[in-house]
């Protein structure tokens, strides 16, 4: 062959070979092949305005049985079993307070000194109730006396911060708890004691920690198809851009809520409210969309849980699929023990686990390569889990965590982004709401 013919051939041959595309992955041809499946936006909708219907029925029927079930519940008697704190305005408080010191004086001039009786926030007195479906704190107090040696400090504290949240209301005024721990930073020492003494003082004075005007700062964001007044300013959260609104540290403030959404979607992660806030989610299926950006901080529970009562919409989680997003959804819906006390008030009953549950990883395909190995604390707080009272009350939730345990595999949200920056928009999210497929 000559050497003009072998160049023709090359140069026949060099176009053809570099425009061969490599062969997607099974699971990738499986993952799009799902996408075929999503009916029309309008038959998604029509879905989704069913559940929205179903839910303000549900929440109805549900007010009208936690009145009955107050008349018999031993928590709504305050010398009940049980510690239940309520939302009190600045003078109720301060008048606790008061009354409080007027005891310590007149048993310091008595000759006896002083102590505190404080309620055990102990984890042997928090116990799931499966009738209110929360964590509460049982009635059971202990005495912090001034006068000993080992429980002066703390009773020190306790006078301190009962001083500091007295001129707190008075003046009218919230202030975080880091500003509060900075007041006295050598007595407190370290910012988790003077923390833990502002829960006590909830306990002892009955009231939720709002009422005491400390807030912590502000961390869940929301955004989709809702209008809200913060202090007043006027806040549409379809206008908040990427990041959303930051959920005000102090609910109080909050007025006029209105929305024309079917459901609210509770995220576990920022970078998923990114996704779904980027990508207009909630103009395509009407939502609103929020998270606390891991582990939930009171004001966010405060907000979801006013949602709910306020607009009586159905929430679907989103969390990654691990023992930790389980524990987290289980913090909104039936509380945290370090806040027992206050359960009644900050629990958002009847949400839906919508994913990433562990059997999704086998049923979308999600590649090997994107699956982590549990670690043997992750299988420790599964088994936990397993135990819990409020996880074996939902038998799909039991289902899931064993599937996790024996394939030792977890993942989180972001698995999907494997499929597509935008596959958990574009069809992940559509075709769960779609098949109802949530528990």
């Amino acid at each position: 062959m000559s050497e003009k013919k072998r160049r023709a051939g090359a140069s026949t041959d060099g176009p053809a070979s570099s425009s061969k595309k490599p062969r997607p992955s099974a699971a990738a041809s499986y993952a799009e092949s799902l996408r075929s499946k999503l009916r029309p936006d309008a038959s998604i909708l029509v879905t989704l305005r069913s559940l929205a219907s179903a839910s303000s029925a549900s929440s109805s029927k549900s007010k009208a049985a936690a009145k009955s079930l107050a008349d018999h519940d031993p928590s709504a008697d305050p010398a009940s079993s049980y510690i239940v704190v309520a939302d009190q305005d600045s003078a109720s408080v301060t008048s606790r307070i008061n009354r409080l010191v007027l005891a310590a004086a007149r048993s310091i001039l008595s000759g006896r000194g002083f102590s505190f009786a404080v309620p055990s926030r102990a984890a042997s007195n928090q116990v799931y109730l499966p009738d209110l479906d929360r964590i509460v704190l049982v009635r059971r107090e202990s005495a912090r006396p001034f006068a000993n040696v080992a429980t002066a400090r703390k009773a020190t504290v306790t006078a301190r911060v009962l001083s500091l949240v007295h001129a707190v209301l008075r003046r009218g005024i919230h202030v975080t708890k880091r500003d509060l721990f900075y007041t006295d930073v050598k007595l407190f020492g370290d910012q988790s004691q003077s923390d833990a003494v502002l829960d006590d003082v909830s306990c002892m004075l009955g009231c939720t920690r709002s009422s005491l005007h400390v807030v912590a700062s502000e961390k869940g964001v929301v955004v989709g198809r809702l209008v809200f007044a913060d202090d007043g300013d006027r806040i549409d959260c379809t206008r908040m851009g990427v990041g959303g609104k930051a959920i005000p540290p102090n609910i109080d403030r909050v007025s006029g809520i209105e929305s024309d959404a079917l459901f609210i979607l509770l995220v576990e992660k920022d970078a998923a409210f990114m996704r779904l806030a980027e990508d207009r989610f909630y103009n395509r299926f009407p939502c609103i969309i929020l998270t606390a950006k891991g582990q939930p901080d009171v004001a966010t529970r405060l907000f979801l849980r006013r949602l709910k009562l306020e607009l009586k919409l159905p929430v679907l989680a989103l969390v990654d699929s691990d023992p930790y997003g389980l524990k987290i959804l289980s913090v909104y819906m039936c509380g945290s023990k370090n806040m027992s006390y206050d359960s009644a008030n900050l629990t958002t009953p009847d949400i839906k686990w919508l994913g990433v549950r562990p059997s999704d990883l086998d049923k979308y395909r999600v590649p090997e390569q994107c699956r982590l190995p549990m670690t043997d604390h992750d299988i420790k707080v599964g088994k936990e889990l397993l135990e819990e009272d409020f996880v074996k009350q939902n038998q799909g939730w039991v289902k899931e965590l064993e599937t996790m345990l024996r394939t030792r595999q977890k993942a989180e949200i972001q698995a999907l982004s494997s499929f597509g920056f935008q596959y958990l928009t574009e069809v992940y999210l559509p075709l769960k709401l779609q098949q109802q497929d949530w528990i």
